[in-house]
Formats: structure tokens, C-alpha cells, sequence
């Protein structure tokens, strides 16, 4: 978010874009997936699952753009980045071993002048998947084209009030999540790293169960200001004065924490330009 910049210059030019890590991500890990077992920790290194970027447009609306293939191999992609200009910009890759590949299911989602992006999961989806979606407002549940846990969470928050106050619905979507892990004993964590924006403002969320001990959540950065990008090419780019950035991984390969900072876990941020940012712990007792 911030002055208006082609979606190439975070999309494609940095040195570890989105697109770089569709193929080599440094920090995805997938607890308890099987098919990330074979790697240490669980460290998943593609996101080539689809992709999506959703973006602030013309005359208050909101532009989309999401297909099934992976980043790395999309010319679609790196042409449209480098033709639209926006001043808020989501983007994501998705990795979804063992899912439904579909582009219902990719994000960002787009509904009411909102977008909508989560890294993570709600565990033991299937067994809460019913009663979450049945809490979706009667008027947005036609609009739950997918079969993702992310799509529901969105709509969730479009229910609890996501227009009105953004950090009180993510609040109360995280709550009755947890919740429903509770009521169904799922020992397994929620984890979440989620980004919502009306084109106005970003606001993030980081969140892990807290009851799982040594559970983490997915990774996320926050990076404002002037920042300088090293770019495939050997170049630096400086973004504007106003830049905010969020990110699952900084875009360098080699990058500083007085640069990118780790924003903490249990926290929701909202940013807007010219402003400062402000975190808040979330409150599971709204």
C-alpha cells in the first residue's frame, strides 16, 4: 500500500518476489502434512498450487486475477504486472498438497469492495467446515463459490463486521474458530497469517492456537518507508516514501531485520497511508 507502483516492482523484480517463491519459499512449513514430511521441520518449499493478485482500480473498484498453475511458469502474469498500476495491491501463492486445485479456491478473494488472503490453516477443516458456513449470513452464503477454509473465514469476517471495524471481526472470526477447536477437542493448532483490504487500508493478523505448545504461526514481515528492493537484474529499486509493505517472506535473499520487521504472533495491524502502523493483541473476548 502506498503511492501508486506497477505490480512488478514487488510482483516479479525483487530477487525473492512472489513469483521466486512459488518455486523456493525459505519459510513455508506444513505441520502434520504428509506430504511435507519428507522434508525437515516440515519446510514446504513450492507454492505452485495457483496464484492469485487482487488490486485497488478504476472508479472504487477492486481488480482480480487468479489461475490454477504455478507462478513461476505464468507469462500471464508477469505481463499483466508490468501493464497495472495500483496504490493497494494483494498478491499470493498457494500451496495445497492433498487439496482441491480449482481457482474458486485461490486467493486473494474478492466480495463487498473487501479482498481477502490467509497462509495457514484451520485444522480438521472438514469436521467444522458445517457449522462455520452455516453461520455465514444468509445473504453472503450464495457467494461461497470454493470448498477452502480460507473462503469461509472471509465470509465469516464479511458477517462479523469487517466494513464496520476490521480488527473486532477478525478478532471474532479467530474466536469462534477457536471455539469450535474446543467444542470438537482438535488438538491440532489454528494458524494464520491473513491479509484483508478495502483498497483503503491493509489489515493483518498473526495468529497459532495458544494452547498448542510449540506451535508457530506462518511467518510475516512488515517493511515501510522509502525501501530499497535488489532486483533479478542486480539493481536496486527504492519504493515511495509512503510504501507499506506485508509479506510471508522479506523480497531479498539477503535482507536486514532494521529493514523487515517480524510482526508478532497474536497481533492485528492496520495500515493506512501516511499513517504510521498500529498493532493491537488480538482479543478473543469481544
Amino acid at each position: 500500500m502506498g503511492s501508486p507502483i506497477e505490480i512488478a516492482d514487488i510482483l516479479v523484480r525483487p530477487n525473492h518476489s512472489l513469483i521466486d517463491q512459488s518455486l523456493h519459499a525459505r519459510e513455508l512449513y506444513l505441520p502434520r502434512d504428509p506430504m511435507a514430511s519428507q522434508f525437515a521441520h516440515h519446510a514446504f518449499p513450492t507454492n505452485g498450487d495457483g496464484f492469485g493478485m487482487a488490486w485497488a482500480g478504476t472508479k472504487g473498484t477492486l481488480g482480480q486475477y487468479r489461475q490454477t498453475g504455478p507462478a513461476w511458469d505464468s507469462q500471464n502474469l508477469r505481463h499483466l504486472a508490468a501493464q497495472i498500476e495500483s496504490g493497494c495491491i494483494l498478491a499470493h501463492v498457494r500451496a495445497a498438497p492433498g487439496g482441491t486445485i480449482a481457482e474458486q479456491n485461490c486467493h486473494p478473494f474478492v466480495d463487498r469492495g473487501w479482498m481477502f488472503q490467509h497462509n495457514g490453516t484451520v485444522p480438521d477443516f472438514a469436521k467444522i467446515k458445517r457449522e462455520l458456513t452455516f453461520e455465514v449470513a444468509e445473504d453472503l452464503y450464495p457467494n461461497i463459490l470454493g470448498n477452502a477454509d480460507t473462503e469461509v473465514c472471509f465470509y465469516l469476517a464479511l458477517t462479523y463486521g469487517l466494513a464496520q471495524d476490521p480488527v473486532a471481526a477478525l478478532s471474532k472470526m479467530v474466536a469462534r474458530i477457536e471455539h469450535s477447536r474446543t467444542e470438537h477437542r482438535i488438538d491440532a493448532p489454528f494458524r494464520a497469517t491473513i491479509c484483508a483490504s478495502d483498497g483503503h487500508q491493509l489489515v493483518v493478523l498473526r495468529w497459532v492456537s495458544p494452547d498448542v505448545e510449540g506451535a508457530e504461526a506462518p511467518s510475516l514481515y512488515h517493511a515501510a518507508g522509502p525501501t530499497i528492493l535488489s532486483t533479478v537484474d542486480g539493481e536496486n529499486d527504492t519504493l515511495p516514501g509512503d510504501a507499506q509493505l506485508v509479506v510471508s517472506e522479506p523480497l531479498e535473499l539477503h535482507w536486514s531485520r532494521h529493514t523487515w520487521i517480524e510482526i508478532p504472533t497474536g497481533s492485528i495491524g492496520i495500515m493506512r497511508t501516511g499513517e504510521p502502523p498500529v498493532f493491537t493483541p488480538v482479543n478473543l473476548h469481544l
